[in-house]
């Protein structure tokens, strides 16, 4: 029997015993009343409605515990990033923190957490990053927002990381590990589980971003523009496992999820329906409570949404470990068909790898890395993609070309090939 029928024989054999509870408690039983009552005050202590699907979602904090913690870590990292020499906000540079809080507040406007007052913050640090820590701080590195001039595309990363605060994605991981941890779950001790489990938050985190970009009246598909660049400039790493999606997957759900929400998108003005659509959209739609109170089968039925709303995230997050488990091993068995036959350079910034495939499938969707040693630095990474099929028992060259790279300094013994990205016909 296969996970899905197991999961819906269990699920029914739940559900008939809720069933069976408000019967009970509909007769009057003032010992079952208590203990729905009971039920319902536990579930709450360590649940909370999803803002965007208003479903029961764990966490073991309520918001005001999870902005305590939240700014507590992130005044800590900007205590810490003073001390060292880093500047802030305007001392940095006045009109990059101008640009920036211009557009985090149009995207605040259309959040489901509008209400709260929210801090973005700009840290001179020449990283292309930005996180939040699940309180009301958000931080964008210099080197994020010097390389992101369309502020569509800016807004994007932004307002994703205004869709993990949203979505609690922080301290509901914190609460599913712990919650494991105490339960003796298996998959909670896997790093592959959990690197798993954070690929499906960042890619719900997309898809809200995506929204919300198009509700602030930023182009949704900048999202897509802005991971198809990052897939030709560094690729998949598609051998490894991977705690965000792909680049060239993440580029393809934001392209389709665009799609999905420009009809929402006018440049520049916040949509006058907002409100109404973060309630259903193309996305998500909010699901609304039973409606049943505690004491009359309320506690029942919560802890039956709890445990399945639980149960889907980890299911979910096991298929998309089994996934990526299934692409490494896919990977590694292309490596062990393919001989590298000669590597050498053919110009000052160019390097030639020729490669013979002897697998017996061809490929598609092909990438290449060519990994480069450098004293006293981090390696050299070069990617090239490959359009059209790989044939079995071929012969084929693949160039690689770089502005850093000294190709005739480079010795054959300081490179590494390997398949960056690569689908199975």
């Amino acid at each position: 029997m296969g996970d899905s029928h197991r999961m819906a024989g269990t699920m029914r054999r739940i559900s008939g015993s809720v069933l069976c509870a408000a019967i009970a408690l509909s007769s009057g039983c003032t010992l079952l009343q208590s203990v729905d009552r009971g039920l319902y005050s536990i579930v709450e202590g360590v649940t909370e409605r999803d803002r965007i699907t208003g479903q029961r979602s764990l966490s073991l904090q309520d918001r005001a515990a999870q902005i305590q913690e939240g700014n507590r870590a992130a005044e800590q990292f900007l205590a810490e990033a003073k001390a060292s020499g880093k500047r802030l906000n305007a001392d940095h540079n006045p009109a990059a923190y101008a640009r920036i809080q211009r557009i985090f507040s149009r995207l605040h406007r259309v959040s489901h957490l509008r209400d709260e007052q929210w801090t973005p913050v700009l840290v001179g640090e020449d990283a292309w990053n930005a996180f939040t820590t699940g309180g009301t701080y958000f931080v964008v590195f210099s080197g994020l927002e010097e390389d992101l001039k369309d502020d569509a595309e800016l807004a994007n990363v932004i307002a994703h990381e205004m869709a993990h605060t949203v979505a609690n994605h922080a301290f509901e991981r914190q609460s599913h590990a712990q919650l494991g941890a105490l339960a003796g779950s298996k998959s909670a001790r896997r790093g592959t589980f959990q690197a798993a489990f954070t690929h499906e938050n960042e890619a719900e985190a997309d898809r809200v971003a995506i929204l919300y970009c198009a509700l602030a009246g930023y182009d949704p598909h900048a999202g897509a523009r802005i991971w198809e660049r990052m897939y030709r400039q560094s690729g998949n790493n598609a051998l490894w496992v991977q705690d965000h999606p792909m680049h060239s997957e993440r580029a393809a759900q934001a392209q389709a999820v665009a799609g999905q929400v420009a009809k929402y998108y006018a440049p520049g003005r916040l949509h006058p329906d907002f409100l109404s659509i973060l309630q259903s959209n193309e996305i998500f739609s909010q699901a609304s409570g039973s409606g049943v109170e505690a004491g009359s089968g309320g506690g029942a039925l919560s802890v039956l949404e709890a445990w399945l709303n639980a149960t889907g995230q980890r299911e979910q997050a096991k298929a998309e470990e089994s996934r990526q488990q299934a692409r490494i091993k896919f990977m590694q068995s292309i490596h062990r068909k393919s001989v590298v036959q000669s590597s050498s350079a053919i110009s000052p910034r160019r390097w030639r790898v020729t490669v013979f495939y002897g697998g017996k499938r061809p490929l598609t969707d092909l990438s290449f890395k060519l990994l480069v040693k450098r004293n006293g630095a981090a390696p050299l990474e070069i990617t090239r993609q490959i359009s059209g099929v790989l044939h079995p028992n071929s012969t084929f060259d693949v160039d690689f070309e770089s502005p850093e790279l000294d190709a005739y300094r480079t010795s054959a013994g300081n490179v590494a090939f390997i398949y960056d990205n690569a689908r199975a016909l």
